[in-house]
């Protein structure tokens, strides 16, 4: 039987996207209890985490199955993912060993792994998360890699859905936002996609010089068009959020300026009004627009924190369904 592994949403048909969102909603009114007895999940966390460790320990423990936490350098052995290195460094367990031996002890294997700077056209393939996918005999799912979040994907999906009823042709804009360092592009990428899949407008607002890799225009264009809705990407950003549903502020780097901090943050400079205020959030429509964000996020930087603490904001909501949504996919995967 072929393996299933979850790297990115759009891997997976619709329809199985739709379903496993179903169960995450049963699983989210009680409806479904157990399902992982005797089940382990392995996870590899090479980068921090606050939902993603919290959420998918807690939603193994609900339907009785068991996750382990590990993370390379800290309690496990230091992690050498090049697959062609002479190991004579200071890493000691290399990616194939490793992601070999974790399938024969779990059910799935999930692991995160941010980019580290260089060249953009090494880092957009995505060699680390897909060489455990590669590697270990059982599911892999993606906590966050390179290109994308697929895991907040799915939540952001069951966020939308439950906030705004109907989303067919609803007006949904990723905002690009100022902070003071670059960051990945797989969460505002997942973001789109999720939107794409619920088949609304997506709007990309970024300013010049700050568009997603084009291969993620091309995954929300066509998942959009498929699904009844469309994209567009402007740097007319009060436009944008005029009449939208949904806004959902995130930073994210120049991936022209990658591996060039000192560049790159000279083209953010000047960008600090690229942020969500009150007033905008009176421009979305009817003034009852929902603010996202997947957090941690920074108060008075991305977002003001009178619309973090105000009712239009569906932060708290949507942190709570990284759980029902990983409970739905783990589920899917390996009940």
């Amino acid at each position: 039987m072929t393996k299933r592994d979850f790297l990115a949403m759009e891997d997976w048909e619709p329809d199985l996207i739709d379903h496993v969102l179903e169960i995450a909603a049963r699983c989210k009114r009680g409806e479904i209890t157990g399902g992982l007895t005797r089940r382990v999940l392995a996870m590899m966390f090479m980068d921090p985490s606050l939902r993603t460790r919290a959420s998918m320990e807690t939603a193994m423990f609900l339907h009785g199955g068991h996750a382990i936490a590990l993370e390379p350098g800290r309690g496990s052995w230091t992690l050498e993912t090049d697959l062609d290195v002479v190991m004579d460094g200071a890493s000691v367990e290399h990616i194939i060993e490793a992601a070999r031996v974790l399938g024969r002890y779990a059910d799935a294997l999930a692991v995160r792994v941010f980019p580290k700077g260089g060249d953009w056209s090494v880092e957009r393939e995505d060699h680390v998360i897909r060489n455990f996918a590669r590697f270990c005999e059982k599911p892999v799912i993606n906590l966050e890699s390179s290109r994308r979040h697929p895991c907040q994907g799915l939540a952001d999906a069951m966020t939308l859905r439950e906030q705004l009823g109907e989303t067919q042709e609803k007006k949904f804009v990723l905002m690009w936002a100022w902070h003071p360092k670059a960051l990945p592009t797989a969460v505002p990428a997942s973001a789109g996609i999720a939107a794409a899949h619920l088949g609304m407008d997506v709007i990309v607002a970024r300013p010049p010089g700050f568009d997603l890799d084009p291969d993620d225009y091309r995954a929300i264009d066509e998942l959009a068009t498929r699904r009844g809705g469309s994209l567009t990407v402007t740097d007319d950003l009060d436009d944008a959020i005029d009449g939208a549903h949904a806004i959902y502020p995130k930073s994210w780097g120049s991936l022209g300026h990658f591996g060039r901090p000192d560049d790159e943050r000279a083209l953010r400079e000047g960008q600090r009004d690229w942020r969500l205020t009150q007033a905008r959030m009176r421009s979305t429509e009817g003034g009852r627009g929902i603010a996202m964000h997947c957090l941690p996020v920074r108060r008075n930087v991305e977002i003001d924190g009178e619309v973090l603490d105000g009712p239009n904001s569906a932060v708290i909501d949507q942190a709570e369904n990284r759980l029902h949504a990983q409970r739905g996919l783990l589920l899917e995967l390996i009940g």
